[in-house]
């Protein structure tokens, strides 16, 4: 994607939504870790995930006490961790990389490290890594208003999750202040593999549905094509895909044969949805 020389040709989390619908076609968000095997590995791997037709990519910033991930995320921050990965090498590496990608990037984070730097520091210093939007799993509706606003200030898409066990009023005014999509969590519990999707996802995207008009984007224990594909069906606006992901990177015996593995499975992934 040599010729995209501007991070500015990227559209934004809304807009890609936006787009998508117009095309009648489901996002593809894969997730990775940060750092797992290495930042360089990670580089190519945004490289690959973006040139097969993801249309955004979450990236993972390993955190040392994951609540909201399953084993496979874990132990992906944990090598991570270890090799000496930091919030300053994921944004150094992230300006690199970014202006040669076509689809936007959100961060995936935990509360403690945002709160650490100071919101407003944080929010300025992914802007200017040409990040497009921000998770924070474990941050409460009720704290989540500093951080819209400096959300907002500097145009990051602060996306909330939503789960099954969410009160249908809570829920209401989760999507109401979610930007850029709603995170449907699909299950109850950590992230991981899961071998079919919970059937209640499709009338809890229902009830989303009639709440608001912003996109809702699936994720937890998506790892197939299939599973893509029933998520799809049952009115997702966009599927995340995460374990199934970094466990591929994270156990292939090198970054090349992981890299390849990724490539597939994404492609596989992508073709799920035409």
């Amino acid at each position: 994607m040599a010729f995209l020389e501007s991070s500015h040709a990227v559209l934004g989390l809304a807009e890609t939504f936006a787009r998508l619908k117009k095309e009648g076609k489901v996002a593809l968000i894969p997730y990775i870790t940060a750092g797992d095997p290495d930042l360089s590995t990670t580089a190519e791997a945004l490289k690959v995930l973006d040139s097969c037709g993801s249309d955004i990519i979450e990236l993972g910033v390993p955190y040392s006490d994951p609540l909201a991930d399953g084993p496979a995320i874990q132990a992906a921050a944990k090598r991570s961790l270890a090799k000496g990965t930091n919030f300053n090498s994921i944004i150094a590496m992230l300006k690199k990389v970014v202006p040669q990608l076509s689809c936007p990037i959100a961060l995936f984070t935990y509360y403690n490290p945002i709160l650490r730097r100071g919101i407003e520091n944080y929010m300025a210093t992914i802007k200017d890594a040409g990040v497009h939007g921000l998770l924070v799993p474990d941050v409460p509706l009720e704290e989540t208003e500093l951080l819209r606003k400096e959300a907002q200030k500097h145009h990051i898409e602060l996306v909330l999750l939503t789960t099954p066990t969410t009160p249908t009023e809570r829920m209401k005014a989760i999507v109401e202040a979610s930007e850029g999509f709603v995170y449907l969590v699909s299950s109850v519990g950590v992230t991981g593999t899961r071998e079919s999707v919970n059937e209640q996802v499709q009338s809890l995207l229902r009830q989303i549905k009639e709440a608001t008009t912003k996109p809702v984007a699936v994720g937890f224990g998506i790892s197939k094509p299939q599973h893509v594909k029933q998520v799809a069906e049952w009115g997702a606006d966009g599927v995340i895909v995460g374990s199934a992901m970094v466990k591929i990177l994270g156990e292939a015996e090198s970054p090349e044969q992981g890299l390849n593995a990724l490539e597939a499975f994404t492609k596989s992934l992508k073709s799920a949805l035409c």
